[in-house]
């Protein structure tokens, strides 16, 4: 293409050149966050002109200045009547980045069309960095001062150098679409990605992935912790005239359904392989957690573990690591080797209750183990992930309930009153034996309101009645009913209780006792 076939000059005049703007979706929420401004040719003759024909071209020939310029001029008023959070990114070309007047003359034009800078994002490829980095660290502070974001685009495609991250006040870091189209298929790719998303993060920078055309794609995105992505799966590229409507519409919300496959393919990446910060964040939660969690691999070593598990294993954490379970808890490991086999050969197991000497107190302590097999994206177990709970205290406790309830129904037995306890509502809950021998109830008939059955009809309603004062008055209830004894005729018993607070004094039973009256017909 060259200008003695298109008179460009006359093209832009003519306004053959029009903005066409791609929406920019937060991954999360599925928000619409902005949109990348993009060129767009029709010519009257030949048609739609590709854009990697002409900015060469525009390059080369000396107008991409006057291109930039003009789109901007189209494109700024329509988006600064649309919601003010709405960004724009606008691609620069490496020759612009040599021009010493481009941030006066995007100012110049945003203040005309009453848009803010600060929703302007400049994108700088890295080539337009490999010629006169001076020269680009110079436009770029003094954009960054006027209020423009700025993103670093196609990192990694081109001539790429980490100084140019450290040198440069970027705000964003873009995945290049020939990494996104094919992350889902290749291993290669997949790291590529989770290592550019690791490093913006690391950087403080919000990280935006372009070509994202499937929903695997935006699910494995979401899941390496990418915050903005821009690809036909949320838009093609629209014109001017489309931006109300789209600014407009629903948006889906964002898919993250932890599909096998995707969780696979990313949760395969090792705590070695996190930058710095994932990292940290990781092992924050990792050392917080109340249960000991350890990984091991194929051959039971220790490839990492929490602070709490060593506390439990009783060995610095630095012991453990490389070291197999064998070595560092001989004495348990008869009993848990078969479930960790089983794990590497893929069985998850959940809730495996163990005991071990606790060598401190020369007690039993008892342990709650699951097993889940850790997989690549292949699906091929590659080692285990060990959750540990110490329920030591829980048991002791349950056995202390145990021995008190035990205590407490001798205590019942023994007694020459008739010990009973109810709820708030007066529903049985325990009941001495004697209840029995006296009413001639048997096996479970006095549960709940069973009890009732063995009082005179005409006793009934008032002896509920007085529970119910003293349940409102929270004071000790006393009360008379006659009860039917087999072959005896009616006898009457005494009954007095005192109710059981919780912290608040809201009542939880009722404990009292029985007492015949035998001068009473």
């Amino acid at each position: 293409m060259t200008n003695s076939t298109l008179d460009v000059s006359h093209a832009i005049a003519d306004g053959e050149f029009c903005p066409y703007f791609q929406p920019l979706i937060e991954l999360r929420t599925g928000k619409l966050r902005g949109f990348e401004l993009l060129a767009r040719w029709r010519h009257p003759q030949i048609g739609w002109i590709p854009p990697d024909e002409f900015i060469p071209t525009a390059e080369r020939d000396g107008w991409i200045d006057v291109l930039t310029g003009a789109l901007l001029h189209q494109a700024l008023p329509v988006l600064a009547d649309l919601s003010p959070t709405l960004t724009l990114a606008i691609n620069i070309s490496p020759l612009q980045l040599h021009n010493r007047n481009l941030p006066r003359q995007i100012e110049t034009v945003a203040n005309k069309a009453g848009f803010s800078m600060h929703r302007l994002v400049i994108e700088i490829t890295e080539s337009a960095l490999a010629n006169d980095m001076e020269q680009a660290r110079s436009i770029a502070h003094e954009l960054k001062e006027m209020g423009c974001g700025l993103a670093l685009d196609d990192f990694g495609t081109g001539y790429s150098s980490l100084l140019h991250l450290q040198s440069l006040p970027f705000d964003e870091l873009k995945v290049d679409r020939s990494f996104v189209s094919s992350m889902t298929e290749q291993r290669d790719s997949r790291k590529i990605v989770a290592a550019v998303i690791g490093l913006g993060q690391s950087l403080g920078m919000t990280t935006v992935a372009e070509g994202v055309e499937t929903e695997e794609q935006a699910e494995m995105l979401l899941w390496l912790g990418t915050e903005l992505g821009q690809g036909w799966l949320y838009g093609k590229p629209a014109p001017a005239v489309d931006l109300g409507a789209i600014a407009s519409a629903p948006r889906r919300t964002a898919s993250f359904h932890e599909s096998d496959k995707v969780s696979r393919q990313v949760s395969c990446r090792s705590f070695d392989n996190l930058p710095a910060q994932q990292l940290a964040q990781l092992r924050a939660v990792y050392d917080s957690a109340p249960v000991g969690l350890t990984f091991l691999d194929h051959n039971m070593r220790y490839m990492n573990l929490n602070r709490k598990l060593a506390d439990m294993n009783g060995r610095p954490m630095q012991e453990h690591l490389g070291r197999t379970v064998q070595e560092m808890i001989p004495a348990l490991f008869p009993q848990v080797e078969p479930y960790i086999k089983r794990a590497l050969n893929g069985e998850s197991i959940a809730g495996v209750e163990i005991t071990k000497p606790d060598s401190a107190t020369h007690m039993a302590e008892s342990i709650l183990v699951s097993y889940e097999p850790a997989r690549d994206e292949d699906g091929e177990v590659i080692g285990v992930s060990i959750a540990i709970m110490d329920i030591s205290r829980q048991k002791r406790m349950e056995a202390a309930y145990r021995e008190s309830e035990e205590n407490f129904r001798s205590m019942m037995e023994l007694s020459p009153q008739i010990p009973w306890v109810v709820d708030p509502e007066g529903r049985a809950i325990d009941v001495s034996s004697r209840w029995l021998d006296i009413t001639g109830m048997t096996g479970d008939e006095w549960k709940g309101m069973g009890w009732l059955n063995a009082l005179h009809p005409d006793d009934r309603q008032p002896t509920l009645d007085a529970l119910k004062r003293a349940s409102e008055e929270v004071q000790p209830v006393e009360t008379e009913y006659r009860v039917h004894r087999p072959g005896h005729g009616w006898q009457w018993l005494r009954s007095r209780g005192a109710p059981r607070l919780d912290e608040s004094g809201k009542i939880i039973s009722w404990y009292g006792c029985l007492d015949e009256i035998e001068d009473k017909t």
